[in-house]
């Protein structure tokens, strides 16, 4: 006899599916009737939100209320995601499906999740309008360290209103017990401030360089052996750009209390120039070396401090050289400009002084041989005769 193979029966729920469209107790016209829903919800959101940004854009251009189009521009993406918790409240309301008592709860808890990240994201959004009032306080003071402090404060508050919108998705909507959580992470999070005192060290340092605004962005400073400028300052380092192109991060903590030399802040450059002269040179040609250094300081007296002109003064006699002493004070402390006001400085002192014959010196050494005496050179002849 041949044995018959019989198959296994059809899960009820698969064969209601195939046969009437049946998928959680509900026909294909109530999901199809979801679904043109979502998608209306959906679409109207992005008309909306088009809008509001599309308007916002434009506000912003024209000058007249930057801080309305910002506004609106913050409402334009949250717009579409709460347009489709919207529709999916409406589904609810208008049953367009039916469920289960606990999965209709979990349903509402979906909509209710959505509604509250739309609103979380508005308020996120929101930080942007609070961060251009802010700019527009610190664009008045005069240093640039305010600036700074403007992301700072932005990325607390953003992180403040994330954490405040987990917190509420959590206990009101999902109902967890709050209390528990909480008191775990403060003793974790006192666990984890003895482990990272540095960590803390560094931030009260931030706060100290905030509060003291020993420099500001784009100044250029000396400090641990670092000589750079200022690019960047955050709660746990500030960054300097050195003049060899280098990165550098230095702890707050170190920055807070080394010694900071502030170079962008000097009023002036100041420079000492020593001029050598050779020793045979006359006093005459060396006072009117000095004079044609007094004639080029007085020249250039509009570019000097004014609290210290220039000043020359025949300051020692050298190893190898006459030594005349030059000072000067060079306003405004720019680098570049200073290079170039003493590139022309020293060839017109180069150009005057050969014109003068006046002989600049370099490092000589001058040897003077003894001769033998009579008395020597006799006695060598006479050993050589004896040889």
């Amino acid at each position: 006899m041949q044995e018959v193979t019989t198959l296994p029966a059809t899960p009820p729920a698969i064969e209601n599916f195939f046969a009437n469209g049946d998928i959680l107790g509900n026909g294909w016209h109530r999901w199809l009737g979801l679904l043109g829903l979502i998608l209306t919800s959906l679409i109207v959101g992005k008309l909306v939100s088009f809008f509001f940004d599309h308007y916002g854009r434009k506000l912003k251009e024209s000058g007249r209320a930057v801080a309305l189009g910002v506004f609106f521009q913050s409402l334009a993406g949250p717009t579409s995601l709460l347009a489709i918790a919207g529709g999916l409240y409406l589904s609810a309301i208008w049953k367009l499906i039916v469920l289960k008592p606990n999965i209709n709860l979990f349903w509402l808890q979906i909509c209710a999740t959505v509604s509250a990240l739309a609103v979380t994201w508005f308020i996120f959004k929101l930080v942007e309008v609070i961060e251009y009032f802010l700019i527009g306080l610190t664009s008045k003071t005069e240093t640039t360290l305010d600036d700074q402090l403007v992301p700072l404060v932005r990325e607390a508050l953003r992180v403040f209103v994330v954490i405040m919108g987990g917190l509420f998705i959590a206990q009101n909507i999902f109902h967890w017990q709050m209390g528990p959580i909480v008191a775990g992470l403060g003793l974790g999070g006192l666990a984890f401030a003895l482990a990272a005192k540095d960590m803390l060290a560094n931030l009260f340092g931030s706060l100290a360089i905030f509060a003291d605004r020993p420099f500001s962005l784009g100044e250029r400073i000396m400090i641990n052996g670092h000589d750079g400028v200022i690019e960047e300052v955050g709660f746990r380092s500030t960054r300097i750009r050195t003049l060899s192109g280098h990165l550098v991060a230095i702890p707050n903590a170190t920055v807070a209390n080394e010694m900071i030399e502030n170079i962008s802040k000097r009023p002036f450059i100041k420079r000492t120039l020593e001029v050598t002269v050779t020793y045979d040179t006359t006093p005459e040609k060396l006072a009117e070396g000095i004079t044609i250094i007094e004639q080029m300081l007085e020249a250039r007296k509009p570019s000097f401090h004014e609290d210290f002109p220039g000043k020359v003064f025949f300051r020692d006699f050298g190893s190898t050289s006459l030594n005349i002493i030059v000072y000067y004070w060079f306003t405004p402390p720019k680098w570049w400009e200073y290079l170039q006001f003493t590139h022309d400085f020293n060839m017109e002192l180069l150009n005057r002084f050969n014109e003068a014959g006046i002989e600049f010196a370099f490092p000589t050494q001058t040897l003077y041989v003894k001769q033998d005496s009579d008395i020597s050179a006799k006695v060598q002849i006479e050993r050589l005769g004896d040889q």
